[in-house]
Parts: C-alpha cells; sequence; structure tokens
C-alpha cells in the first residue's frame, strides 16, 4: 500500500512564476516582475542562473509583513515606476506570487488604476498573469504567461502566410534548431516565446540590463493575423492554451503535436509543416532520420530490455517515453510533479504499444519516486538534476534532459527535439549504459 505523506519532499517541480518569468524573458524588451516577497524573485533567479549560466533580472514589488495586512498595491505600483525608469522595458510581465494571490491583491485593478493616475508616462505594455505556486507547476506558469501576453497583443486583421509556432518550455538549443527547420522550408514563423538568445547570449563587452533576443511585439500583434497555428504539448488542456485562445478569437487553424522526440512524434510535426506549407520535407532532414534509424540498428543491442525510470515535465516525459519505446528501452515508471490529469492518456496516445508493466504517476515528489527506484532497481534514469542523488545512491547512470541542469554546463545547450535531438539522445543514452557495463566490469574491457 502506498504511503501517505502529508508534506511534499523534494518537489518534482518547479515554482508557478519561475515559468512565467522564463516565458517573459522570451519577448524582446520585456521585463519580468514577480507581485510579491524580495525573496521570491531571488529564489527564481537562483534557480534560473544556474541552470542557463546567464544573468537575469526580475523586478519585485518587495512586499513585507504589513502589505499582508494592508495589501501591495501600493508597491505594485512604486514597483512599475521603477522599473519603467531603470529599464525601459517595452513590456513588463506581472506574475503574482503566494503571498498576493493569498490575501486577495487584484492586480489588474491595480494596473488599471496606476495607468488613471500616470497617465503622462511613456508606458510600456503590461501584462498580469495569475502564477501562485500552490496552483500548479513552473509549466504552468509559462504557458499561463504566453497565453496572457497572446490575448493581451494579438490583433486581427487580413489573413498572412505565416505560421504561429508555440513550442512550449524547451531550450535555447531546440529553439535555434526550430528556427532552421522553419527557414529550410523557407516558412515564415513567430515563435512564441524565443528564450534563444535572451537567456543563451554571447559575451558582452557591456552588461545589458534587458538582454537582446526574444519574440518582437509586432510578431505576437501579428499572431492574430496567421495562417496556422502549431502548438507542442499532449498534456495541454484543450481549451485554456494561447494557440485555442488564438482559434476561438480569430478563427486560426491549430495543430496540436507531442514535444517531437523520437522518430514517430517528430515524423508528425514534420507533416503538419508539411500540410500548413505545402512544401515537401527538405532532403536534409530525411538524411537525418535514416541516420537516426541507423544508429537504432547500431545501438540496439545495447539498450533491448534495458528497464529506466523517467521523470519530470509532463510533456518531455511523454516525448521520452515515446522515445524509449522506439528503441527497446523499458521505460517502467513515467513520473511528473505535474497534476494535469492527462499526463497517463497522454503517454497512452503518443505510445500505443506501452504496457501494464509502464506505471505513470502524476503529482509525485522525489521521495515517491526514490521508493519506486530502490524498489525496482532499474538500468537507468532519464530526467533533471534533481534526481542525483537518487542515481548516486543506487548506483545508476542518470541522463540529464530538461530543466533545472545545475550540477552540469550545458544544460540549456541541450537538444531534445527533432531528429537531430533524438539521434544525441540516444547516443547519450547508449554510452551511459556502456559506461555503467565497463565501470562494473571486473576487467574494465574496451571494446563492445
Amino acid at each position: 500500500m502506498k504511503k501517505k505523506y502529508v508534506s511534499t519532499t523534494n518537489a518534482c517541480k518547479m515554482c508557478t512564476p519561475m515559468g512565467a518569468c522564463l516565458a517573459f524573458r522570451g519577448i524582446e524588451g520585456a521585463m519580468p516582475f514577480l507581485h510579491g516577497s524580495q525573496g521570491c524573485s531571488t529564489y527564481m533567479r537562483r534557480y534560473i542562473i544556474s541552470h542557463f549560466r546567464e544573468p537575469i533580472d526580475i523586478a519585485s514589488s518587495s512586499l513585507g509583513e504589513k502589505h499582508a495586512i494592508y495589501g501591495g498595491g501600493p508597491n505594485l505600483k512604486q514597483g512599475i515606476r521603477n522599473v519603467i525608469s531603470k529599464y525601459h522595458p517595452s513590456l513588463i510581465g506581472i506574475g503574482t506570487t503566494c503571498l498576493t494571490e493569498t490575501i486577495g491583491d487584484n492586480v489588474p485593478m491595480f494596473i488599471s488604476e496606476y495607468k488613471r493616475e500616470f497617465p503622462q508616462l511613456d508606458m510600456p505594455v503590461l501584462v498580469p498573469v495569475s502564477t501562485p505556486s500552490y496552483s500548479g507547476t513552473h509549466v504552468d506558469g509559462f504557458h499561463n504567461a504566453v497565453k496572457a501576453v497572446v490575448e493581451t497583443l494579438a490583433q486581427a486583421g487580413p489573413r498572412g502566410e505565416s505560421l504561429n509556432l508555440l513550442p512550449g518550455f524547451v531550450s535555447p538549443e531546440d529553439l535555434r534548431y526550430l528556427k532552421e527547420i522553419f527557414e529550410d522550408f523557407k516558412i515564415d514563423a513567430t515563435i512564441l516565446p524565443d528564450i534563444s538568445e535572451s537567456l543563451d547570449g554571447p559575451a558582452l563587452d557591456m552588461y545589458e540590463k534587458i538582454p537582446c533576443g526574444g519574440t518582437p511585439l509586432a510578431a505576437i500583434s501579428a499572431m492574430g493575423r496567421a495562417k496556422a497555428t502549431v502548438e507542442f504539448g499532449r498534456t495541454l488542456h484543450p481549451d485554456k492554451t494561447a494557440g485555442a485562445s488564438l482559434k476561438k478569437r480569430f478563427n486560426i487553424p491549430l495543430f496540436n503535436t507531442g514535444l517531437p522526440v523520437g522518430v514517430r512524434e517528430t515524423d508528425r510535426f514534420f507533416e503538419i509543416l508539411q500540410n500548413a506549407s505545402g512544401k515537401p520535407v527538405p532532403r536534409k532532414y530525411a538524411l537525418e532520420r535514416g541516420r537516426l534509424i541507423d544508429s537504432y540498428v547500431d545501438g540496439h543491442k545495447y539498450v533491448f530490455e534495458k528497464r529506466a525510470v523517467v521523470y519530470g515535465e509532463e510533456d518531455l516525459v511523454v516525448g521520452i517515453t515515446a522515445f524509449l519505446m522506439e528503441i527497446g528501452v523499458l521505460p517502467i515508471r513515467c513520473a511528473s510533479g505535474g497534476k494535469s490529469g492527462r499526463f497517463k492518456k497522454a503517454i497512452e496516445q503518443a505510445t500505443p504499444e506501452v504496457t501494464e508493466d509502464t506505471l505513470i504517476y502524476e503529482g509525485v515528489d522525489f521521495m515517491d519516486i526514490a521508493e519506486e527506484v530502490e524498489r525496482l532497481n532499474p538500468d537507468i534514469l532519464i530526467g533533471h538534476s534533481k534526481g542525483f542523488h537518487i542515481a548516486r545512491k543506487m548506483n545508476i547512470p542518470l541522463v540529464r534532459v530538461g530543466f533545472p541542469i545545475h550540477d552540469r554546463i550545458g544544460g540549456h545547450r541541450l537538444l531534445h527535439l527533432g531528429y537531430r535531438g533524438t539521434q544525441q539522445l540516444f547516443d547519450r543514452i547508449v554510452n551511459a549504459i556502456l559506461e555503467k557495463k565497463q565501470q562494473d566490469s571486473g576487467i574494465g574491457y574496451f571494446y563492445m
């Protein structure tokens, strides 16, 4: 019988407003702003910097004990004025925190009051979004922020030929690869958000208060006039996403698919691009696909019937699970701290051959995961850095994917998507298994 815990022990998720901050950082000229205590923004910065290895400023209304009683409206307004004067942003993304949601601060009302009080100021776009940590995960905060930005900025007009891509929370390297795909298809696309430069930029002589990069506001406005929208995420609520909002408000066709990890899910993505653009898949990607399948054959004897535990963000786990089934690895446990209610169904849709041996858990913490790992003794763990203590204790290889990766350099440069990203993931998994086999060998043989 499963134990009943009265608390979460090492959550398998990050805070909801952290996801909103990451989404706002993917918009050109935007400044993330958290309405709450100073500690919230400090915590967010610490985690984001440890993964991306880039500086990030997150403004705060800096509430204290007094404001928990009298409300944080004045601090929010003063904080907005400070950000405008110091950073001159084109957009301020204002996420709420547990404190301000609990005391009932009405942020949209405060913003309306602020605009009336200071009509003479050159006002940036102000986008509020509700992101208390007790209501979800960092991925929920990310998607809520994207939806809020689209609903604030997207405008109707004559239908164009561009596509909207809502990729969800993927790495800067994933976004660069997606841009390359659209360029090779000769498709004009708006990717929202785009952290490929703003959270993975070059070394600079002078510090930029707001880094370059991100989706331009004009491009977001034009999303209401696009030919179609492609949205990644099998666990997303079908009526509560930015893509669903664009479809409802502007009648823009919506193509929803899973993260393109593995051959099948990537095939689905390229089929959508073919149908939306009327253009064939460039030969370059047919070759990538062929090389990937060839590597499956080469490495099959090393990974066949190996047993894996996968954990992390729901949609990433869905994609990796589908990929593992392709290569003969048995995903015996799939776990996430998310509570979408669509996790199990999404895995079954992406991976029809999944068996009863694969147990799928949502809303779990790392105590739950550790108990399962100790009981089952899998061959490999696949997930982010927070599972390292389990891998170390059980002497099991850990292949790091997703967010956060704060015990290695380059987590933000990992490519997960497409045939190319799958190729890199496959090689890393095979090599982790081979390395463990070498380490456990009494003779340490080097030819395999």
